[in-house]
């Protein structure tokens, strides 16, 4: 009686969780196991060079006047964004 009632707990266990296991496993041709959906398309590296510069110059100026923490960060952004 235990047997069995321990083998039918198995057997109902396995069609509530093989369903589950079967979701987003699709064997795609080419695509590695594991591996995340491709992203999309960057942009052009220009404008994050351009980023990257203000941002530097955001940073040396902050360090010049001293800023550390949330005065820093509130500085920096209006930095970048032209309002300083």
């Amino acid at each position: 009686m235990k047997l069995t009632l321990a083998v039918s707990l198995v057997a109902s266990s396995l069609f509530l969780v093989a369903p589950a296991n079967a979701q987003g496993t699709t064997n795609t041709p080419g695509m590695v196991p594991g591996a995340a959906a491709s992203a999309p398309a960057m942009k052009s590296d220009a404008p994050t060079v351009d980023r990257t510069a203000k941002s530097k110059e955001c940073s040396a100026e902050a360090d010049k006047q001293g800023l550390h923490g949330k005065a820093r960060k509130a500085f920096r952004n209006k930095c970048k964004h032209g309002q300083t």
